[in-house]
Order: C-alpha cells, then sequence, then structure tokens
C-alpha cells in the first residue's frame, strides 16, 4: 500500500488517465473527487462488502433450506 500525504486541492494520478483530488478535509473527513474514464467502475469498499455479506447469507440460507428439504423428504 502506497501512503500519501495530500493537501487540500492537491491530487494524484494514477495510469496517467484516473485523477483522485482532495476536495477538501475538515473535522476528520476527507472529501475526494476522482476523474476516470467511464469503463472503470468506483465503488465504496463499504457497499462491496455489504453485497458480498448479503450473498454469503443467501448461500447460507439456500443450503439450509436445501438441508430441510432432505430432512423432510426423508420423514416422509
Amino acid at each position: 500500500m502506497l501512503i500519501l500525504s495530500r493537501k487540500e486541492g492537491e491530487s494524484i494520478v494514477i495510469s496517467d488517465n484516473i485523477r483522485v483530488k482532495v476536495v477538501s478535509a475538515e473535522k476528520g473527513v476527507v472529501k475526494l473527487g476522482i476523474e476516470a474514464p467511464s469503463d472503470i467502475s468506483i465503488l465504496r469498499s463499504e457497499l462491496i462488502k455489504a453485497v458480498e455479506d448479503a450473498n454469503r447469507k443467501a448461500s447460507e440460507q439456500a443450503a439450509d433450506d436445501t438441508l430441510l428439504k432432505d430432512l423432510f423428504s426423508r420423514l416422509q
């Protein structure tokens, strides 16, 4: 991981086509502006984690449902 210090208004460039600019920094909150080609997805990590957690929970629920159906069929 590369760690850089930037002041408000300063930016970094990634691969010649992605620019990340510090728009503001106050009270422990940093606002970033990101310029990137439209074919590059930019997602907040907490949203990715929420989707992964929901998918994992749904998968576990499906496995539980399959187990219950199997047990129920054995009882008949």
